[in-house]
């Protein structure tokens, strides 16, 4: 599992186990903030570097070691 934390996602930089087409570089772009203030971090926005189509996801799915390595790799 991948140490993570949620306030230090903001531009954190992710490599994809399983790579689809030429995207295995992810970049953390954007955190999708709760409408409700002092409710939890769930999903953050991340971009591949390639060719910049971003996505939405949880963020839990980053500590997922099997999709998943922090950093560029």
């Amino acid at each position: 599992m991948n140490a993570v934390h949620p306030k230090k996602l903001l531009l954190s930089k992710w490599t994809a186990v399983r790579p689809e087409g030429r995207e295995k570089h992810f970049l953390v772009s954007a955190l999708v903030l709760p409408d409700a203030p002092g409710e939890a971090l769930e999903w953050v926005e991340i971009e591949a570097v390639h060719s910049r189509c971003s996505q939405r996801i949880q963020w839990r799915e980053l500590r997922d070691a099997e999709r998943w390595r922090q950093g560029w790799v």
